[in-house]
């Protein structure tokens, strides 16, 4: 006769843990826990899940699920230590913050966290991310270097053209012409309109959203902080469309460091919006980081913009220096004068001829100086073209526009 004991089923496996101080104080997150994986998980503290992951029993955890708020921020030496002794067990991690900084958070993902979700969790986020999880690891687009010339191994319908705009000092106007040239060339052909993508990497003063009246969605931070598991819906995610003729990716909704992201999260970045766009607008910060070489490598044309003063030329001086002593591609600078003067101001014109054999550059693009209706337009979230359709620096913009639009369609007739 067989014993009750053998009669017994067998315990499923732990294939998941929460990890927190008090699992009652994220009560949805258990419920979600529960809905996603059974009986197949467990919760454990902090000290509990060192011990744990050294004992054979946790040979069958998929992931661990560290849930944190504001008052474990004292003890991130701690959950760092347990991050790396996961990632060296092959168990995956997903964060799980509430109220928790920004900068803290940087430094978990750095560590090799897997993932983040906000706390509360946003419906289906859970099971989202353990998808993500369990997917299998992707293949990282080719690599952009230096002096090449950029491409991509997309199998989608698009290979996007690279528009990158750097304001050389604070206030030259970059944000509103890379805003105002986006949604020119998306509108220029109202037949044949390409697909425009403006994409804002100014992680702490980003203002496209300001300029066309968009909120900010956390979900392009946890886009930013794991790019490893971005694919084309989860980049489509965090766009927003803006009157059905360019999509835009917004500065995230906190104040975040430039270095959230490196140089391979960024050639990610651009792989995707390449593969799902025709052209792509790049917003950059002023603020040079290890990841602006790659934006330069990879763009087809970077303007910089400038003003006729001497902050303008001084620092224009100063980066033409920096990109020819590091043999970067120097020649895909564009220099653009904004608020430059008006036709009969023959004085003015000296002075920007002058500068221009100073600095040893050629200034190609003269933008008038738009005046009031750029600050409301800004102000109201429109384009120029909405709100004031006839400014001189609309016009001039929308030349630009006319003129790399005929460019991009004939390459892309070419190709």
């Amino acid at each position: 006769m067989k014993s009750n004991a053998a009669l017994q089923p067998e315990p499923a496996p732990v294939a998941a843990c929460t990890v927190s101080r008090d699992v009652q104080n994220f009560d949805l997150l258990i419920e979600d826990m529960e809905a996603e994986l059974g009986e197949s998980w467990g919760d454990l503290g902090f000290t509990d899940a060192v011990a744990f992951l050294d004992q054979p029993d946790s040979n069958a955890l998929e992931f661990i699920a560290i849930a944190m708020d504001e008052k474990d921020e004292s003890d991130i030496a701690m959950i760092a230590d347990l991050i790396n002794l996961a990632r060296s067990r092959k168990v995956k991690v997903l964060l799980i913050a509430q109220d928790v900084g920004p900068v803290v958070l940087h430094q978990l993902l750095n560590l090799g966290a897997d993932g983040f979700l906000p706390y509360p969790l946003p419906e289906g986020a859970l099971h989202e991310a353990v998808e993500r999880l369990r997917a299998p690891e992707p293949q990282p687009p080719v690599a952009i270097s230096a002096g090449d010339t950029p491409v991509t191994t997309s199998s989608g319908q698009h290979d996007g053209a690279i528009l990158a705009v750097h304001g050389l000092a604070g206030g030259v106007g970059a944000t509103t012409f890379a805003v105002n040239l986006a949604w020119e060339i998306a509108t220029k052909d109202k037949k044949v309109n390409p697909k425009v993508c403006l994409l804002d990497l100014d992680f702490q003063m980003g203002s496209t959203s300001t300029y066309l009246d968009l909120p900010r969605k956390e979900v392009i931070y946890e886009l930013l902080s794991d790019t490893s598991s971005m694919d084309n819906d989860s980049f489509k995610t965090a766009l927003q469309p803006y009157g059905d003729k360019i999509h835009v990716l917004t500065a995230p909704a906190d104040m975040l460091p430039l270095d959230l992201v490196g140089p391979d999260d960024i050639t990610t970045l651009i792989h995707f919006a390449r593969q799902n766009f025709d052209v792509i607008v790049i917003d950059m910060p002023k603020t040079l980081v290890a990841w602006s070489e790659t934006v330069l490598s990879a763009a087809h044309i970077y303007f910089a913009l400038m003003e006729l003063d001497m902050r303008s030329a001084q620092n224009a001086l100063r980066f033409v220096r920096l990109l020819k002593s590091e043999d970067l591609p120097y020649e895909r600078l564009r220099f653009a004068l904004n608020r430059s003067p008006r036709f009969t101001d023959l004085q003015g014109k000296a002075r920007v001829k002058r500068m221009a054999e100073s600095l040893d550059i050629d200034i190609e693009l003269l933008l008038p100086d738009g005046q009031r209706q750029v600050t409301q337009a800004c102000d109201h979230g429109l384009p120029l073209a909405q709100s004031a359709p006839k400014n001189p620096l609309r016009k001039e913009i929308a030349k630009l526009a006319a003129s790399l639009h005929e460019m991009i369609t004939s390459e892309a007739a070419i190709g």
